[in-house]
């Protein structure tokens, strides 16, 4: 597969020239840049930056590991037997 290169203004290689098409493309964009400075946009503003989303907010809740959770349930359910007799 043949590289892609940048594209090239059309000019004529023997007199220097610019194509028709090239310069009527150059006066429609000096035409359009100045209308736009008139009507207010800024073409040196840059890009817009992105908002930050923040990141979520740990719980402050404890969570203990399975194994701890079944041994206190365990241990809370031979707690309620014995207080049962």
């Amino acid at each position: 597969m043949p590289k892609k290169t940048a594209a090239t203004p059309e000019t004529n290689a023997q007199t220097g020239e610019e194509s028709i098409l090239v310069t009527a493309a150059k006066a429609i964009g000096t035409a359009a840049g100045k209308v736009a400075r008139l009507a207010g946009a800024a073409p040196d503003a840059g890009p817009a930056k992105s908002k930050k989303i923040p990141k979520l907010v740990k719980k402050t809740k404890s969570k203990l590991p399975r194994k701890e959770k079944k041994a206190a349930a365990a241990k809370a359910a031979q707690a309620a037997q014995k207080s049962a007799k």
